[in-house]
């Protein structure tokens, strides 16, 4: 049997790997975009410095070839289902028994004027990269739209070089479409703390380019000009199926995948950012751009693929970022807008860098939710607790256990139970410190 995945991604990778881990089916992954699989998280870290290209593959070059894993470098132009054929951009045509649509994601456009001019791209692909390494060298302002995590790493490139950029959120405090206020009025101080030009409530509202085709200015909601040589569109991003529109594919934004992650085409396939859950499960959401969801989905569609039907099961929602020198995570439902039978603990410390949010039923006490920022906790602590709808009060009796941050480190959980029994008027005490093996116990209850 022939496998052939488009896209070479995490997801797609992922898939390959445990396909071949499982079967001795010949396995081929096409993808334009580079020739060997690289740590997109990583991209940011090449322009500062920190690494180089070759630091960002997980594997090295030979392990393709010893594990028989074929790779077509070249952009797929279409996808002829009815013959079962992959069609690169020069023509030629590949041929497959079961395929596997791992195309990912593409930076939003928004129809503004001037968005397709030299000098305005994204912060996606390797060949963003490329394009924002060849803008530098002259570049003496740059302008980024949208107030994402995206939005946040190229602010910290631009400034690792000296560059002068503006930034612009049309949001009125950094990120509160995601982040309830409290946090969302963390992270804005501390990025304008780092000395960067936010300019909140504001829009772009046209790019206009000079008469080689480079953008020259962005004109803003506010009617302001600003002069610039890159413009970076960080407003969030879309699964990349545009070419597979009106081919019989079931699309919505992402391609429509059951819970085995096939499409509706028999045979087919679509996992990571280009895929959309049809029935997603309770507080998942049907499209999720993220680094280990691609690498779930990967390893569920090759079980399937191999003859061992599995469901996809994400389990708890989980993210992580870094905003600056902030670490941010998030365990389960955090919501900006939260419903009146979710209530809250939130505590930040007085430096107004670190807190920690625990979300919880107001009716039963059951955790649903933690959001921490400048703190670390351990996941598979947090999500037992999610699992097992653990009451709030035994979670903050217990909460040195999720503690992931270095013992020299400070620590917080007694003002975090302090603020919780100020709020409730109870008198809960913390739980004696265990050691790290009391922490394995607990999780193996």
């Amino acid at each position: 049997m022939h496998i052939v995945i488009i896209g070479n991604g995490i997801a797609g990778i992922t898939a390959a790997r445990h396909i071949r881990k499982l079967s001795d089916h010949r396995i081929t992954v096409i993808s334009g975009e580079s020739e060997y699989f690289f740590s997109r998280p990583a991209l940011m870290y090449i322009y500062m410095g920190h690494m180089s290209f070759e630091h960002t593959k997980p594997y090295e070059d030979w392990f393709w070839e010893k594990n028989r894993i074929e790779r077509v470098y070249g952009w797929v132009d279409q996808v002829d289902f009815a013959e079962r054929q992959v069609i690169l951009y020069d023509g030629h045509r590949i041929g497959y028994d079961k395929l596997i649509i791992a195309t990912g994601s593409k930076p939003n456009k928004f129809g503004w004027p001037g968005q397709d001019l030299d000098g305005v791209h994204g912060l996606y692909s390797l060949q963003d990269l490329e394009a924002l390494e060849r803008h530098s060298e002259h570049l003496q302002h740059a302008v980024i739209v949208g107030g994402g995590l995206i939005g946040v790493e190229l602010a910290e490139m631009l400034q690792s070089r000296g560059i002068p950029f503006t930034f612009l959120v049309r949001e009125s405090s950094f990120w509160n479409i995601v982040l309830p206020p409290e946090e969302s009025a963390m992270v804005t101080r501390h990025i304008r703390a780092h000395g960067v030009d936010l300019r909140l409530e504001t829009e772009l509202k046209e790019i206009w380019g000079d008469r080689e085709g480079r953008c020259k200015l962005v004109v803003t909601s506010k009617g302001e000009k600003i002069h610039c040589q890159y413009v970076g569109l960080t407003a969030g991003v879309s699964p990349n199926v545009d070419f597979l529109r009106f081919s019989g594919l079931e699309i919505e934004k992402g391609i429509l995948v059951d819970e085995y992650l096939q499409t509706n085409i028999p045979d087919v396939y679509a996992i990571g950012d280009c895929a959309q859950v049809r029935r997603p499960r309770p507080g998942r959401r049907p499209i999720e751009a993220v680094w280990y969801t691609g690498r779930m989905m990967g390893e569920t569609v090759a079980h399937t693929i191999c003859g061992q039907p599995t469901p996809y099961e994400p389990g708890i929602w989980f993210n992580s970022a870094k905003f600056f020198d902030i670490e941010y995570q998030v365990y389960g439902t955090v919501l900006p807008d939260p419903p009146e039978n979710h209530a809250s603990l939130y505590w930040e410390q007085p430096d107004g860098r670190h807190s920690v949010r625990i979300v919880y039923d107001r009716d039963t006490g059951s955790v649903l939710g933690f959001n921490l920022m400048g703190i670390r906790y351990r996941h598979e602590v947090c999500d037992k607790w999610l699992r097992e709808g653990t009451h709030i009060e035994d979670v903050l009796q217990d909460l040195s256990l999720a503690n992931f941050d270095p013992e020299f480190y400070p620590q917080y959980e007694a003002a975090i139970v302090a603020a919780y029994n100020q709020q409730t008027g109870k008198q809960l005490r913390l739980r004696k410190r265990r050691r790290l093996d009391m922490v394995l116990d607990f999780l193996k209850k």
